[in-house]
């Protein structure tokens, strides 16, 4: 990297991610190996997961997979594929644990543990008991119609016998098994053809071959792991059962815990017994067994609430750190890394490392010149884990934090209540530049031909000094540029012309504000589809919308109390830029304004998101917890210490059937508290 710091190389990934994605789905001709590609869109997920404002609907961490290929029909799903969780050690399963217990309510929950298969996820529908579609995950909502290919393994059942709905869809992992790869390759090596690399691209690429006699000269294999919508039995595991008797290959190795400690016991037999199994296997998954509490848990964007995957040990490697070096982000924090002496690792070549915070250096005591264990963390971002202090020599200096800006040589402060330090310097360039590429984006407000050279020779030319200069721009200012010619200019001024008219979430991306990505965005904009209404809303009533906690509530309202953040706004309000969504429909009446509710417990007929959404199309407010300003408290079965919160305040309380009733009779005639 010529630029080593965190825009660039989320960029860098995005480019290099897509291209592989291209290679290997499209054109099934991988220059990569499994590994290579995991480390990639791990380190990704990584440095986004750090830095949620970077998160755009077309980076690849936003697809289950990759786009459906040219050469296949396109499969759309019913119901959507999602991705799981990951964890690294016990205790963030234990955190898991405890959010779930918190969710539901209580700790009395039992779960299905099941190996973590390194291979291609499909899904198969069956109408009548006879397999009609097989199709790849693909982007999660569209994948690619493989059905012959799919009928060509020998334990898909063409047809199944039974007690079973007329049409259902199962889900499962296409797997090539080891012993088998490996008689394949010797087969192509007497053939003196090239022997493949991994099981799991041969799985896959297989899966995509356009000729089903090349994938029926594979012995592939598959292990089902559940359906897309509920059949049979009640619970994860009965389902399974369920699957096996109608002809389905499951894997003997589930198990029913009770404990998290008892899913961490699990988790350690199969971290040492993976290597007697026939098939890769890379950690495993524990979900909440009961189906109808994994609905009331529901999800949060591509990732269930109700599932995590517990993955193996990342591999180490031993090198010498060589510098620590300092990039600034476009918020104005400072993330070290660590420049490494070239290592493999695992099988990928590593030459930088993070090194997250100063408080986690000096925690280490990682100095410059030092050897050090470099590890690729749930083999995604490469970061250094510990330092071989009986290597120094004694002239490793310890490290210290700039105390100035890289960038713009202004003094950097330490944030507080974090671990972060940052460039406060509003006009520093690094952050100006990235803010403004951010902006621009194409998940953003996607202004095609304004790329990073344009804005930094825009910035330099004095022709902006923020985003909503970028609407002030008039022919002459772009061709003083150097490079811009008539023509281009006239497109660019045109593409300018057209982002006015993206929607308010796309707005609320390119703003940049913390922790507000694209799926947060989409949230804040269904709840409020105004720009206007939005910056004068309160925390309070930024957590009560479903998935949205204190953090990014803290955030939003931070970001609309700058002065000079609600300048902008106004002025790219007056330059054109659509600040408002469609009209909501009109609430119906009696309305619920200025009644604030509480649902809690397990709802029957609805979900819980479905009752708030009631109550706000209603005009109320939704709280996630009961105070004094609560008027009504919802409760569904196990309501838990919410009802007794509610019975101690005198808040009213009613069931779901009372409020589904009166809401579709439109009679809610309700009354503040007086609480």
């Amino acid at each position: 990297m010529t630029s080593p710091d965190v825009l660039n190389r989320v960029a860098e990934l995005r480019a290099s991610l897509d291209y592989h994605n291209h290679r290997y789905y499209v054109l099934d001709a991988t220059e990569i190996s499994d590994a290579q590609y995991d480390v990639l869109i791990r380190e990704l997920r990584e440095l986004e997961a750090q830095h949620p404002e970077l998160v755009t609907p077309q980076s690849p961490t936003q697809r289950v997979g990759a786009e459906p290929s040219s050469g296949f029909a396109q499969a759309t799903h019913a119901v959507q594929m999602f991705s799981l969780g990951n964890t690294f050690d016990d205790d963030e399963l234990m955190a898991w644990h405890r959010r779930t217990a918190e969710t539901l309510e209580s700790e009395a929950f039992d779960m299905a543990c099941e190996l973590k298969y390194d291979g291609l996820a499909v899904a198969l529908t069956y109408e009548n008991g006879v397999l009609v579609r097989g199709a790849t995950r693909g982007n999660g909502t569209v994948g690619e119609d493989v059905t012959q290919n799919l009928r060509t393994i020998r334990s898909i059942p063409l047809e199944v016998h039974g007690d079973f709905p007329a049409r259902f869809e199962v889900r499962g992992e296409v797997l090539f098994p080891l012993s088998a790869f490996q008689r394949f390759n010797e087969e192509r090596i007497v053939k003196e053809l090239p022997p493949y690399a991994h099981p799991r691209n041969t799985a896959a690429g297989s899966i995509r071959q356009i000729d089903p006699q090349d994938v029926a000269s594979r012995p592939l294999d598959i292990f089902v792991y559940g359906v897309a919508e509920p059949i049979g039995p009640d619970t994860q595991l009965g389902t399974l059962d369920y699957l096996r008797e109608l002809g389905f290959k499951t894997n003997p190795h589930n198990a029913l815990v009770k404990t998290a400690a008892e899913a961490a016991d699990y988790y350690r037999t199969w971290l040492e017994g993976a290597e007697t199994l026939d098939y890769g296997c890379d950690g495993v998954v524990i979900k909440v067994n009961r189906l109808d509490l994994q609905r009331h848990l529901g999800q949060v964007g591509r990732e269930p609430r109700w599932a995590i995957a517990y993955k193996f040990p990342a591999t180490q490697s031993v090198t010498q750190l060589e510098s620590i070096e300092v990039a600034v982000g476009r918020t104005g924090r400072l993330s070290p890394y660590a420049v490494l002496t070239t290592v493999d690792v695992g099988g990928v070549q590593v030459s930088r490392a993070t090194l997250h915070n100063e408080d986690y250096i000096k925690a280490k005591g990682i100095r410059k010149g030092d050897w050090v264990v470099v590890e690729r963390a749930g083999e995604v971002i490469p970061q250094v884990v510990s330092v071989i202090t009986e290597r120094r020599t004694g002239k490793e200096p310890e490290y210290e934090m700039p105390t100035v800006c890289p960038s713009c040589d202004e003094a950097v402060v330490r944030v507080k209540n974090e671990s972060a330090t940052a460039c406060v310097n509003a006009q520093c360039q690094a952050q100006l530049v990235r803010l403004l590429e951010h902006f621009v984006s194409r998940g953003s407000m996607d202004i095609d031909g304004l790329g990073i050279k344009q804005v930094i020779s825009l910035l330099d030319n004095n022709k902006i000094k923020d985003a909503a200069d970028l609407y002030r721009l008039q022919m002459d200012d772009l061709l003083e540029l150097e490079r811009m010619a008539e023509k281009s200019a006239s497109n660019l001024l045109a593409a300018i012309e057209a982002s006015k008219d993206r929607p308010l979430a796309r707005l609320l991306v390119a703003l940049g504000i913390p922790h507000v990505g694209a799926e947060v965005a989409e949230l804040l904009s269904e709840a409020y589809p105004s720009m206007n209404e939005l910056m004068d809303v309160d925390e309070e009533a930024l957590t009560a919308i479903p998935s949205l906690g204190p953090k990014i509530a803290a955030s939003v309202v931070s970001y609309f109390q700058n002065g000079p953040n609600r300048d902008m706004i106004d002025r790219l309000g007056n330059a054109g830029v659509r600040l408002q969504d469609e009209a909501r429909p009109e609430r119906a009446t009696p309305t619920l304004a200025g009644l604030r509710f509480v649902v809690t417990g397990r709802l029957r007929e609805s979900s819980r998101s479905d009752i708030q959404d009631r109550i706000k199309a209603a005009g109320g407010a939704v709280s996630g917890s009961v105070s004094k300003k609560t008027d009504y408290l919802i409760a569904g079965e196990d309501a838990g210490s919410k009802l007794a919160d509610a019975e101690a305040l005198g808040v009213k309380v009613i069931t779901e059937d009372e409020f589904l009733a009166l809401h579709s009779q439109e009679e809610l005639s309700v009354e503040p508290s007086e609480a």
